[in-house]
């Protein structure tokens, strides 16, 4: 995998660069729709590509391993050729899901013990097991295997998360180096970067991540409970140590707001599933604000869904309509707003990538930010 910084904003850390890897290449910034079970909910694969054009995107490592299991992926050949998207693709480690298992799981230095939230059968990551799922998963990126800690942890409960997170990385990387990829492509591994709302214990969390020289490294454990303005701190005070030359992934982040003051403080890569989830409860991203579409305002509004908008659906659509759709409960109105959400975010990144390059991102992004929080 490479990576090739292009642009830096004169007045912020905004960055534009390029990620190649051996699936296609990435603009970044780049927001990334989250394919949990190897399908973006609600969407069409054409959708996807054509219509939202979707760079990358994410599957879980979690779901995946307990369906459709680790056999049938190997069978067809990787994810890439089970769900078809022939484009990059991420994999996380399965750190938020277990992390979000509290009642059903165990760790300990070995590893996390769970249970199945489909079955209740139990099983055991380790960072050796997930570098193995990874592998056979084959996304193009994989994630090292962390413990996310709540947003809301003491400092001691904090630091201890964290220096387990630096052992695990330490056994992830040996195992990632004394295995192979199986599909014939390259896979690159991001360590992540730990440490909750504790500057200090971010500082030496990003240290040790940077030490590394890894292809990429992520910024996880925000946006988990904490007050958003630490959030903002925290990728402050990570993104001083790490290196400039390799993308920057801040993990599960965020709503459009979020994804610009990300980008003004240099984060590359994002993802979140927002998007979907709003959606299909009627709520919607545009250009001009946030849009309830169960309100009954848009009742007899016959307007495009959006006149200007990213998608194709925001032209076909009239407002009118996708309300009559949800409130029918129809499939089709979460299909709909699924899409049009996703198609703006790869829209909003894309114009700070433009704008950055032209060297007014900073002019740019407070306009922006007026204009996408307002409640319409």
């Amino acid at each position: 995998m490479k990576f090739e910084l292009q642009h830096t904003d004169p007045k912020s850390n905004a960055r534009a660069g390029l990620i190649t890897t051996d699936h296609g290449q990435i603009e970044t910034p780049i927001f990334m729709p989250v394919g949990t079970l190897g399908s973006v909910k609600g969407v069409h694969l054409t959708e996807l590509k054509e219509d939202i054009k979707a760079q990358i995107i994410l599957g879980n490592t979690y779901h995946l391993y307990l369906r459709p299991g680790l056999d049938v992926l190997e069978k067809a050949g990787g994810l890439h050729k089970f769900n078809g998207f022939d484009r990059p693709m991420l994999t996380d480690s399965g750190g938020f899901q277990v992390f979000s298992l509290s009642g059903i799981r165990k760790m300990k230095e070995e590893g996390v013990e769970f249970r199945s939230h489909i079955d209740g059968s139990k099983h055991l990551f380790t960072p050796e097991r997930v570098m193995d799922i990874e592998r056979t998963i084959g996304a193009d990126i994989m994630m090292a295997f962390d413990e996310c800690t709540p947003g809301t942890a003491d400092f001691d409960y904090a630091k201890t998360s964290m220096e387990r997170t630096h052992r695990w990385l330490d056994r992830c990387l040996t195992r990632f180096n004394e295995t192979e990829p199986k599909y014939g492509y390259h896979q690159a591994l991001f360590p992540i970067v730990q440490g909750c709302v504790y500057p200090d214990l971010r500082r030496r969390s990003a240290e040790f991540i940077a030490s590394k020289g890894a292809e990429g490294n992520a910024i996880g454990g925000l946006a988990v409970g904490e007050p958003t303005e630490k959030m903002y701190e925290m990728i402050e005070v990570v993104n001083e140590i790490l290196p400039t030359d390799k993308p920057r992934y801040l993990m599960g982040v965020g709503t459009p707001m979020n994804l610009l003051e990300g980008i003004e403080r240099g984060v590359d890569m994002f993802d979140c599933v927002m998007p979907t989830r709003n959606g299909r409860n009627g709520m919607l991203f545009t250009k001009d604000g946030i849009i309830n579409m169960r309100n009954k305002k848009w009742e007899t509004d016959f307007s495009p869904i959006e006149a200007d908008g990213a998608s194709a659906v925001d032209t076909l659509y009239t407002k009118a309509y996708l309300r009559h759709l949800f409130h029918a409960q129809e499939l089709l109105a979460m299909q709909i707003a699924s899409v049009h959400n996703l198609a703006f975010y790869l829209w909003l990144v894309g114009e700070a990538r433009r704008h950055i390059i032209a060297g007014d991102f900073s002019t740019w992004k407070p306009m922006m930010m007026k204009r996408i929080s307002t409640r319409l």
